[in-house]
């Protein structure tokens, strides 16, 4: 990992990092990934909010939230749910709304996306000036654990189908872990029309239809701990279609 040292050197006490972190059904999981959050972030000095977006959780999501802002303080834990269920890419759009960072991490709250990488992520954005940089499991160290064999084949098939027909000039397409300037990231959601799974994708696409400049972070993705994994038969065939429409309009 680079040393914080050099983040440091180069660090604009203006900055801010807003953490969207979209929720359903993550009672288990939120304590830590927050804790997590508070760590890594304390340790390198950076301004910080967490903004957690729950969409009306059965299992009681949003009280343990209610809960983590009385220990962290209304002014690093943010909640702003909604009433139900209505999909990844518009809980990015409603994060974002009320995001006062300059710069926006978006990432899951399932353990899936370690803290330990926040550090290298801005480091990385530092250092090339980057528009956005991406959390990629394909390239250098990065890679995928806890997943069988089926997820894996999923995963890598998806990728190398994107790659061959949208050529989008990043490794991981369909990863999660993303850090963006805060306006590059409002342009984008305006030129963005898919909502769910597919909206990781497209939103790479249309940066490099706009010319922004992507930078690359290898992250190691470890499949969740808690709960049950939001991928199924709906989400494979929502993103085919995405897949077939950007590739018909970009």
């Amino acid at each position: 990992m680079a040393s914080r040292k050099s983040s440091s050197k180069s660090r604009d006490e203006n900055d801010k990092y807003s953490v969207l972190l979209p929720t359903y059904n993550e009672r288990e999981n939120l304590p830590l990934i927050v804790w997590l959050l508070v760590k890594y972030f304390g340790e390198s000095g950076y301004d910080f909010e967490i903004i957690v977006i729950d969409d009306g959780s059965p299992d009681g999501t949003l009280e343990v939230a209610e809960q983590l802002q009385k220990i962290y303080g209304e002014d690093k834990i943010l909640l702003r749910p909604r009433a139900k269920k209505l999909g990844l890419g518009t809980a990015y759009i409603h994060g974002i709304k009320h995001a006062t960072g300059n710069f926006v991490f978006i990432m899951d709250a399932d353990l899936s996306h370690h803290p330990k990488f926040i550090a290298e992520f801005i480091e990385k954005q530092q250092e090339g000036g980057f528009d956005l940089v991406s959390g990629t499991r394909y390239s250098g160290n990065g890679g995928v654990y806890g997943w069988d064999l089926r997820r894996k084949l999923i995963s890598r098939g998806a990728n190398y189908i994107t790659q061959v027909l949208l050529r989008p000039g990043a490794s991981d397409l369909t990863g999660s872990f993303r850090l963006y300037k805060k306006e590059v990231l409002e342009r984008l959601v305006e030129q963005c029309v898919s909502k769910g799974y597919v909206f990781q994708m497209e939103i790479i696409i249309r940066a490099r239809q706009l010319g922004y400049s992507i930078g690359e972070v290898p992250i190691s993705f470890v499949d969740r701990v808690y709960g049950e994994s939001k991928l199924g038969g709906n989400e494979i065939v929502s993103f085919l279609k995405g897949l077939l429409t950007l590739f018909a309009t970009t």
